[in-house]
């Protein structure tokens, strides 16, 4: 949800996070993977602008952030 919300492929948050295309792949369908793996995605989502909103945040889910303004 996060990727689609940036509209970025799989090949650009492997670029973007340093995990392989097939590691996303395999996250994006149901398989176990590293904190550090799921760490390193979450940041690279993060500096693309994406909001991870807790449960107690008005529902678990992703939010992108308006952009700021110079």
């Amino acid at each position: 949800m996060a990727r689609a919300a940036l509209r970025w492929s799989v090949r650009d948050l492997a670029d973007k996070s340093g995990i392989t295309a097939n590691t996303i792949s395999r996250i994006e369908n149901g398989s176990d993977t590293r904190t550090s793996t799921i760490e390193s995605i979450r940041k690279a989502l993060e500096a693309g602008g994406v909001i991870f909103v807790p449960e107690n945040g008005a529902g678990v889910g992703v939010r992108l952030a308006k952009p700021t303004s110079s």
